[in-house]
């Protein structure tokens, strides 16, 4: 049996997992994408839903996502997120919250179709339950900071997150990127730079933390983004539901 179809566009499919038999070829896909020594998983996973992207025609699990639903900002130390940023400014928002999580797509999979058909996945989920507010952790690959410096400057000068909601210093080891960088980024470098999942947030409105945190358990550096559903831009939104239509 498989979980409730989400969307299907050209040669993908993106479903919600169930049963414990999706919930392992997630575990799996992760635990490739991530490079982990240990199987990747969580108590996270027993309280999300779980979205898979598949390649019908050959069963192959190429994409997959957690997403975590929240009824408003009181809910939000319950995050996955919450470990590593203080998000006490979020407490008070009101609408309700999707924090999506473990995005990874299968290392042998090029095709950006999959990207598209997740955005397009995660559109459906939100105009059906009404969510307001996507939020999570963008990973760069790696604890090196110097690889991505121009990247992090980007982030600096242009998406920083509104004060309102900006979080704070949690975790013990971090990259305070907005206060120690004084560099003028090569755009070319940065975007090379930057993750697809993050970059896709950018484009539509998104903004992340003012610091990285160093993750060696992943073996990543990460920053905090969120993206309120309604400063999407119209033109962006008219491209994801074109994906979902």
């Amino acid at each position: 049996m498989t979980g409730a179809p989400l969307l299907s566009k050209g040669r993908y499919r993106a479903r919600l997992a169930e049963g414990a038999g999706d919930l392992a070829r997630a575990r799996a896909l992760r635990t490739l994408a991530f490079e982990t020594p240990e199987h990747d998983g969580d108590r996270f996973d027993g309280i999300c839903s779980h979205v898979l992207v598949e390649d019908p025609r050959t069963g192959t699990l190429v994409c997959c996502f957690r997403m975590l639903t929240l009824e408003g900002g009181a809910d939000v130390a319950r995050s996955y997120s919450a470990q590593f940023y203080g998000l006490s400014a979020l407490e008070s928002y009101a609408g309700r919250m999707v924090e999506m999580g473990r995005f990874c797509i299968h290392p042998e999979w090029r095709d950006p179709d999959i990207l598209r058909v997740a955005w397009g996945a995660m559109t459906a989920y939100v105009d059906r339950e009404g969510i307001e507010m996507l939020f999570g952790c963008s990973s760069f690959a790696g604890t090196e900071t110097e690889r991505y410096l121009d990247a992090f400057a980007v982030l600096k000068s242009r998406h920083l997150a509104p004060k309102r909601w900006l979080p704070r210093v949690k975790a013990p080891d971090v990259f305070r990127f907005a206060s120690k960088l004084r560099r003028k980024p090569d755009m070319k470098q940065a975007m090379l730079r930057m993750p697809p999942l993050l970059r896709t947030y950018l484009m539509m409105g998104g903004w992340v933390s003012d610091h990285a945190v160093v993750d060696r358990k992943m073996n990543t550096l990460h920053v905090f983004t969120g993206l309120e559903i309604g400063d999407i831009p119209p033109a962006r939104k008219k491209l994801l539901r074109s994906v979902v239509g």
